[in-house]
């Protein structure tokens, strides 16, 4: 059975940072994301990684801020995120797909954690 646990949301001000993780459990895959949903908002894609070779992409809007990285030995993602703004403020959900052709869009995901809310204030 597949799970994914994400931890590391919080509160933080403006220009801070946090750090989160997401634990997988049941299954290696291919492709991870992060992606964030804002009351009121569509949830939409803010960074992924191939889990063969590394590769990362990121939304223009975390450009230069967030990372993505993982360890491989524990079947763990992780997302540092530096330079914080009150936009980035969401629920913020690890997705993880067995495939993955298409690595910024959630059709292409085929699980997904709990979320954790990360909250940045000015």
């Amino acid at each position: 059975q597949v799970r994914l646990v994400e931890s590391g949301g919080g509160l933080v001000q403006a220009g801070g940072s946090l750090r989160l993780s997401c634990a997988a459990s049941g299954r290696v895959f291919s492709t991870w994301a992060w992606f964030r949903q804002a009351p009121g908002k569509e949830r939409e894609f803010v960074t992924g990684i191939r889990w063969s070779g590394g590769s990362t992409y990121y939304a223009e809007s975390v450009k230069g801020r967030f990372t993505i990285s993982r360890d491989i030995a524990k079947n763990t993602v992780f997302l540092q995120m530096t330079g914080l703004k009150p936009e980035d403020t969401a629920v913020y959900y690890c997705e993880t797909a067995i495939l993955g052709r298409s690595i910024n869009t959630r059709a292409a995901y085929d699980y997904w954690g709990q979320g954790t809310q990360v909250t940045v204030s000015s």
